[in-house]
């Protein structure tokens, strides 16, 4: 293997012939330790015979057994004589060396005019050196005299050196002397590895050159194709905010009624929603006592606001229950009542759309100053305890989340008998729940409340088919749009109670949750789990989920390898069978080939290329 090194430029000085310095690449050549050859073996073609040939040519060895091949061409009338010549050493460099003198501006010129554009032209991506030699001549005087600011005005200052170097994208060296230190560790340091990096570049292109090129006349490795593409399941967007609405629309299941006694009118509402975004209703339904919430803003706001009445007769309330009749509250506030609906309407969407809010307010009541009372008086409702009221730009907070992501919520009153009204009975316990919510997040259990069913009037009751773990991961669903199943196997028993109740977005979550379980197994621990797969994909048929069952038959055929190994792989129906079987990964064919590609490596015929 060889190196071709290219130097052109001439970095000797015109204006001081007496100590000119020998060559910057026989001078490299005759004390790098890494080059060998002696005096007589490096100078081949010398620039004196008589044929005056365009380099001069020098070979040595390098790195051991390298062969080092350099042409040299100081002067750029030479180099044009023969262009032929020079442009085809030229295309054949791996290595490109530029020299001139600083203390001349004509060899300067002379590379930067006719070197560099025949380079741009020839090479490609060969790394290129520009070497700039000597030390510039009274560069350190301050005289100002007309031969000093000549001979400075002669030299080559080092931004147009490295300007030049950015224009052809060269590595730009200044080597002030031909010493051991600026030849042999920096220019030689980086001369050196430009070297091997040609030497890498040589060996790779070599190996591949040597792959494409070698006959193979045996059977060649089959080629394992990628497997196919997983079903996508998409999930299904919330609608936990809209079923709160639909409720305070629909009137279902209210247990409070607010009227004024100038009002015309009952506004009816749900103290479960009510005292999730506000410790001003928890105060007012006995949720939370004084001493429990500690601040006195809240309390005189509770008082300020609102009165129970229980003796009270609600004209044109509804009553669904005549035996539970909605607790009558006073509104002690007549303009504050006449926009209550407005007001409970911005509660149950998440309390955050203040800038509408504002807008229905200042359409029922005309003056400025009673709107912003009134807007007031919604923001200390919603305070929290211990905490100044923030809440001055109705805009600045018009994009936040809904209270129930930051404030209280639904959660706090989960499997707590506080405002509940309805019991659940599951394996000899007890879960209390209320049927507002209930109602408003799942259609079986509002058509089971509101029918001509013996829920509608009980209180008490008895669920079957579900566990207790599971049946509370439901109802956190329910209550707060989200769950997280401890595994796989609590995830399918959600799934199965989601699919009981026609819970379709759980459905969804929880078969998203079985997925991203599955797939994130390496393939080890899918060999030694002990879940079976194959129940997982009946269970799914059989509760209608159709995504995951196709999923579930496409992860199987994905790791045949795996699940036909294992017992329950036998439980699969002649249709299951038929599709795993035809779009298993690897293939049957690809198997075949592979086996005999083993047996005819493993024959004496076959032997090893590489060794």
């Amino acid at each position: 293997m060889s190196i071709h090194i290219v130097a052109l430029g001439n970095e000797g000085d015109t204006f001081h012939q007496d100590n000119r310095p020998s060559g910057l690449i026989r001078t490299y050549l005759g004390r790098s330790p890494l080059v060998s050859g002696d005096e007589s073996s490096l100078l081949l073609n010398a620039a004196s015979t008589v044929a005056r040939p365009v380099f001069t040519e020098y070979q040595a060895s390098a790195f051991g057994n390298v062969k080092l091949v350099v042409h040299d061409c100081p002067v750029w009338d030479i180099f044009d004589s023969d262009w032929y010549t020079s442009r085809n050493l030229i295309g054949g460099a791996d290595i490109i060396v530029i020299k001139y003198n600083v203390n001349d501006k004509f060899s300067f010129h002379e590379v930067k005019d006719n070197y560099i554009p025949v380079i741009k032209r020839a090479s490609n991506s060969v790394p290129v050196i520009i070497a700039a030699v000597g030390t510039r001549q009274n560069e350190e005087l301050p005289c100002t005299c007309p031969l000093c600011t000549s001979d400075r005005g002669s030299c080559v200052t080092t931004t147009e050196g490295i300007q030049l170097a950015k224009e052809l994208g060269a590595t730009y060296l200044e080597l002030h002397s031909l010493d051991d230190f600026y030849i042999g560790k920096y220019f030689g340091g980086v001369l050196e590895y430009f070297m091997i990096q040609a030497l890498n570049q040589k060996t790779s292109e070599k190996m591949k050159k040597r792959k494409m090129t070698s006959s193979f006349h045996g059977i060649r490795p089959p080629q394992l194709e990628q497997p196919e593409k997983m079903p996508v399941l998409k999930a299904e967007a919330s609608h936990y905010h809209s079923d709160l609405n639909n409720l305070l629309l629909c009137c279902q299941c209210v247990d409070v009624a607010f009227y004024h006694p100038e009002v015309t009118g009952v506004v009816e509402a749900h103290k479960i929603v009510l005292c999730s975004v506000s410790h001003v209703f928890m105060l007012l339904f006995n949720v939370k006592s004084p001493a429990d919430i500690q601040d006195s803003s809240i309390i005189r706001t509770t008082q300020d606001l609102f009165a129970i009445n229980r003796d009270a007769v609600l004209p044109g309330a509804s009553q669904e229950a005549p035996s539970n009749p909605p607790l009558p509250v006073i509104v002690k506030d007549a303009l504050f009542c006449s926009c209550l609906s407005d007001i409970l309407r911005f509660i149950y969407s998440g309390a955050f759309q203040w800038e509408e809010l504002e807008e229905d307010v200042r359409r029922k009541l005309k003056d400025s100053g009673d709107v912003s009372d009134i807007i007031e008086k919604v923001k200390c409702i919603l305070k929290t305890p211990g905490k100044i009221n923030c809440l001055r730009n109705c805009k600045t907070y018009q994009a936040r989340k809904p209270l129930w992501f930051y404030n209280t919520s639904l959660k706090f009153f989960l499997n707590k008998p506080m405002l509940a009204d309805v019991v659940f009975e599951i394996q000899g316990a007890t879960v209390p729940a209320h049927r507002a919510i209930l109602v408003a997040r799942c259609e079986v259990m509002a058509a089971m409340f509101n029918g001509n069913y013996m829920e509608a009037k009980s209180v008490l009751i008895p669920v079957y088919g579900v566990s207790k773990e599971t049946f509370l991961s439901f109802l956190e669903y329910l209550y707060t749009d989200s769950c997280c199943p401890a595994g796989i196997f609590q995830a399918m028993c959600l799934l199965i109670c989601a699919e009981m109740y026609q819970v379709s977005r759980l459905q969804h979550i929880c078969e998203l949750f079985i997925i991203t379980q599955l797939q994130s197994m390496p393939s080890r621990e899918l060999a030694s789990m002990n879940l079976d797969i194959v129940d997982l994909l009946k269970k799914a048929k059989f509760h209608h989920s159709d995504c995951l069952s196709t999923w579930l038959l496409h992860f199987i055929a994905t790791n045949y390898l795996i699940f036909s190994q294992k017992p329950e792989f036998q439980d699969l129906s002649v249709e299951e069978r038929s599709f795993v079987e035809k779009h298993r990964w690897p293939s049957n064919m690809y198997l075949k080939q592979l086996a005999e590609y083993r047996k005819y490596i493993h024959s004496r015929k076959c032997r090893c290329l590489v060794m």
